[in-house]
């Protein structure tokens, strides 16, 4: 029996997301919904599904097993929570809110539901990803070193810090996952962000370049850069530094360098479809053990983010436990 899907946004990740499901012969995408019609109508007849430009009715209207939420940021309103109320599991892209509260009102409610989630942390799903795990189980890591530096997205909101909550939130929050997937939970950052180069961009508002020192609940320490103001495709990645071993990671290429020379491994698949097909299997079969982040689990990658713009904010260390 197939997974009957609906989508709540269809633009660009979602899009992805539906080229995925494409491929899994278990899923069966049958309502879209988008406050730009043209595009819900785009994506229900290329799917053969039923369109929507309010999420409420297409609740009301369809019989779902399971939802994809691809929003921006501040977008994220009532709809995990519906979605709980009528225990349809959901996978939700990230950054999963724009705002703490949100975050803990909606885990709250899935933990309530018992609702099998998963949030779109698709770096975890990379193949390089599980051997870079096995090559730190056992070495004291002592420093992570991680970066998400290229140029400025094209969608307008983006560029609104209200609306996207900067890079640091939007982006660069896959690094933040990643850095809690080899050294464990952060347990204090410290914050700088500037707008140093695109004061002349129409409608931006949000820093171009930023850092963010960490230490860790382990007592690792680390750090992770971003700029949007540099050439797209520059730098993103973590570099993970042990004793005489170092794993440098960019995507689906990890390189381990260590005494004796370097290893250099790539995932070529893409890891999204490795997602969805987790996702969806969990939801056919009640079991969401092989899934790699829950959103209870997003909400801590989430913290990172939301303690950076809080410490840039005042000024002071933030720890992640006074969020």
């Amino acid at each position: 029996m197939s997974v009957k899907v609906g989508f709540i946004g269809t633009g660009g990740i979602a899009n992805a997301h539906m080229r995925c499901l494409s491929e899994i012969p278990d899923a069966e995408m049958v309502a879209f919904c988008d406050i730009v019609e043209e595009k819900a109508q785009d994506a229900a007849e290329k799917h053969n599904g039923k369109a929507f430009t309010d999420h409420k009715a297409m609740f009301d209207a369809v019989e779902m097993d399971a939802l994809y939420i691809c929003l921006p940021p501040h977008a994220h309103t009532d709809q995990e929570l519906m979605a709980a109320e009528r225990g349809i599991p959901f996978l939700a892209e990230k950054p999963i809110t724009r705002t703490w509260e949100k975050a803990k009102e909606i885990e709250a409610a899935v933990e309530r539901a018992g609702l099998i989630t998963s949030v779109g942390y698709h770096w975890r799903y990379y193949d390089v990803t599980e051997r870079a795990k096995k090559e730190l189980e056992g070495k004291t890591i002592g420093m992570v070193l991680g970066w998400w530096m290229g140029g400025l997205p094209g969608v307008a909101w983006w560029r609104v810090f209200e609306q996207s909550g900067g890079q640091i939130l939007e982006q660069t929050t896959h690094i933040c996952d990643l850095v809690r997937c080899y050294a464990g939970d952060v347990k204090r950052v410290y914050a700088a962000f500037a707008l140093r180069a695109l004061q002349d961009t129409p409608n931006l508002d949000v820093p171009d370049v930023g850092t963010v020192a960490m230490d860790f609940e382990s007592g690792a320490v680390g750090t992770i850069s971003n700029s949007c103001m540099a050439p797209r495709g520059y730098l993103t990645g973590l570099d993970v530094v042990c004793r005489d071993f170092v794993l440098q990671q960019r995507a689906g290429k990890l390189t381990i360098r260590g005494p004796d020379g370097a290893e250099e491994l790539e995932d070529p698949a893409n890891p999204k479809i490795k997602q969805s097909k987790v996702f969806i299997e969990a939801v056919r079969t009640g079991d969401g053990s092989k899934i790699k982040s829950s959103y209870a689990d997003g909400v801590k990658s989430l913290a990172i983010s939301l303690a950076a713009l809080k410490s840039q904010e005042t000024g002071e260390p933030v720890a992640l436990a006074d969020l």
